[in-house]
């Protein structure tokens, strides 16, 4: 059986890309004394506050009408903001030449320095062969290939 995470994603997705809007990240978790829906939206440019509102309307509405949530909740929809996470494969191909920080489920050494570490900050070079190409911008550099299954949370940093 889908989550609930899951199943909100499934059906919200068609109606914010007829708005001409991506789903960048979904998050549905209890916080403080409530539950909170959490929605990050882009698109090409950038979004707007009217954007904003103008998807938390047609996600209210989609929502209310489909009853998926057993609790109540509040709802969010912002811009996923400058330090833009990246989660699916076609975010790794398209911010590729942007400066970006990966972390790892595991410590990993796939440069061979000799000490493993789980966060690798870089210039990102796309997906190669399921792995998550990094030209770090540490004084020693190199290119790393990490297992896109080992990333743990990977986003585009701001650049100065």
């Amino acid at each position: 059986m889908a989550s609930i995470i899951e199943r909100i994603e499934a059906l919200l997705q068609p109606a914010l890309t007829d708005m001409g809007l991506e789903l960048v990240d979904l998050e549905y978790r209890r916080e403080g004394r409530g539950w909170v829906l959490r929605l990050f939206i882009d698109k090409p440019g950038g979004v707007t506050l009217d954007d904003c509102a103008d998807a938390s309307r047609e996600v209210g509405g989609l929502l209310d009408v489909e009853d998926l949530i057993p609790n109540a909740y509040q709802l969010e929809v912002s811009s996923p903001g400058i330090n833009r996470p990246l989660k699916k494969e076609q975010d790794f191909e398209r911010f590729a030449g942007h400066l970006v920080k990966v972390k790892t489920y595991q410590s990993l050494d796939p440069d061979h320095r000799g000490y493993q570490r789980k966060t690798f900050v870089g210039e990102l070079r796309g997906l190669v062969d399921g792995c998550v190409v990094v030209v770090q911008n540490d004084p020693r550099g190199g290119e790393v290939q990490l297992p896109l299954a080992d990333v743990a949370a990977a986003h585009l940093e701001f650049e100065f």
